[in-house]
């Protein structure tokens, strides 16, 4: 379906696609995205030997630093991607909202990803959701 044009023909959807990650592995690819690594510069990422970052981030006062995780990635696929596509991404904000959890309180922030195609029509719409912890512990 992905890679064999005469399988995919004889689909019901007619003709290869890309795969169902695609969108969210072309992340990658932005020199901007924030989880790129970048060379010469610290990252947080794993490895053999991370260079991380997390001294270099810790407030000066020594408060407690929140802690950041991805919470949720959804897609709705308008259509299959094709190959020759050409898509254009826009980012935008989404919704926010908090809630109070057993290691502090949660602050949510959601991010809208569209993709259209060169023609302008929506191809996916990718919705990010992030989750920052404020511990109460002090740690």
């Amino acid at each position: 379906m992905y890679l064999d044009a005469a399988y995919a023909d004889g689909t019901e959807v007619g003709h290869v696609i890309a795969p169902p990650t695609f969108t969210m592995a072309a992340a990658h690819f932005d020199p901007d995205w924030p989880l790129r690594p970048q060379p010469g510069r610290p990252w947080r990422g794993s490895g053999r030997t991370p260079s991380g970052t997390a001294e270099a981030d810790k407030p000066a006062n020594g408060a407690a630093q929140p802690v950041g995780l991805h919470a949720e990635q959804h897609f709705q696929y308008h259509r299959h991607p094709r190959p020759g596509d050409v898509l254009t991404v826009t980012e935008r904000p989404g919704r926010s909202w908090e809630k109070d959890g057993k290691q502090g309180r949660m602050h949510f922030t959601e991010v809208i990803i569209e993709y259209t195609d060169q023609d302008g029509a929506p191809v996916v719409t990718a919705r990010r959701v992030g989750v920052r912890i404020e511990r109460s512990d002090g740690v």
